[in-house]
């Protein structure tokens, strides 16, 4: 049970009705996530806007979306999340093995991460940023494209 009541969409202001409908009937089955979102009309235009906005379009492969969104959820333990993004992913072709394993190191049916697979090199500095800050390469998941400090 959430920490808070839900709000149904009556509750919501007209201008957005839309965007709580539309969440709850055709993202996905996530009426309780917009039913406490709802309390807030910043979370709910923007936070439920924006998902919706990349889905509509459609610039990432709905695969690499989800991608990113089981391993966000993963690595900060949402279940909420998870539960919901996970099936999702298998849909879009990932191996339920890969789709368990995907904070691994070696995730299993040549599997690629987000940033990885768009192939996003580091901005000169961050590297450099890292180890001033007391942390080290060893300390970055490989294969990691490294622009700045080699490695």
């Amino acid at each position: 049970m959430a920490r808070v009541r839900d709000v149904e969409l009556h509750e919501v202001p007209a201008d957005l009705r839309p965007v709580y409908r539309r969440y709850a009937e055709s993202y996905g089955p996530f009426l309780n996530q917009v039913k406490v979102f709802a309390h807030r009309a910043p979370a709910l235009r923007h936070v439920m806007g924006m998902l919706l906005e990349l889905a509509d379009e459609a610039v990432l492969p709905k695969r690499y979306l989800e991608i990113a969104l089981v391993a966000v959820s993963k690595a900060n333990e949402c279940a909420y999340c998870v539960a919901h993004h996970a099936p999702r992913l298998v849909e879009q072709g990932l191996d339920p093995a890969s789709v368990a394993a995907i904070l691994d190191p070696q995730v299993p049916g040549f599997f690629n991460r987000f940033n990885e697979a768009l192939g996003i090199e580091m901005e000169e500095g961050v590297v450099e940023d890292m180890l001033a800050a007391g942390l080290r390469l060893d300390d970055l998941p490989r294969p990691q494209t490294l622009a700045a400090g080699g490695g």
